[in-house]
């Protein structure tokens, strides 16, 4: 849906630029026609670009005192429709970027919500796991011995029926040593009985 709006937010950007232009044209046209619209809308913002131009011209030349003279009022006229429809377009052209950047800062915020809840939902389900992980633990410290006797009964099954197991140390009972308490005494170092 994202990639579907992008190319048409570029579209009616451009459209709205390429309509600009004519509406430029057409409020030049008006502002020739209409003697209120030429005196006070376009008149005094072409005098003052004017003016502002003519002086900075002059002190880059170097003039310092001379004076500048208006326009005539059909140039200032003229100048004034230029300077609106520039202004339209430009406008109506910074009106669009400011809404493109507002699309994508809606967009980046919308990402990083997303990221954040995704975020969250991982933190919970890591604290869930641990929570799962602790209980399973205290219910097999719970069950104490229980949990480590089977282990213990199959080693001391199979301690009477061969070699001793991995890792118990000891050998088991009945695999040749003489029981105690049975006939003489017996010193367990390996030597010949002493009579």
């Amino acid at each position: 849906m994202v990639a579907g709006a992008f190319p048409l937010a570029k579209l009616l950007t451009l459209g709205a630029r390429q309509l600009s232009r004519p509406l430029a044209a057409r409020i030049k046209a008006g502002a020739r026609a209409s003697p209120f619209f030429r005196t006070y809308i376009c008149l005094p913002p072409a005098q003052l670009y004017h003016w502002v131009e003519m002086r900075t011209k002059m002190r880059l030349l170097g003039f310092r005192g001379a004076a500048v003279k208006p326009l005539n009022e059909e140039a200032a006229a003229e100048l004034g429709a230029e300077l609106l429809g520039e202004a339209l377009v430009f406008g109506v052209g910074g009106l669009c970027l400011y809404l493109e950047y507002l699309r994508q800062a809606g967009q980046s915020r919308r990402r990083e919500e997303h990221l954040e809840q995704t975020l969250s939902d991982l933190r919970q389900g890591l604290e869930r796991l641990q929570s799962d992980l602790e209980r399973l633990r205290a219910q097999g410290h719970a069950q104490g011995g229980a949990g480590h006797a089977p282990a213990q009964a199959v080693n001391v099954a199979a301690a009477g029926a061969g070699p001793a197991p991995a890792g118990s140390g000891h050998a088991p009972e009945g695999s040749g040593h003489a029981p105690v308490g049975t006939g003489p005494a017996r010193v367990a170092t390996g030597h010949a009985p002493t009579h």
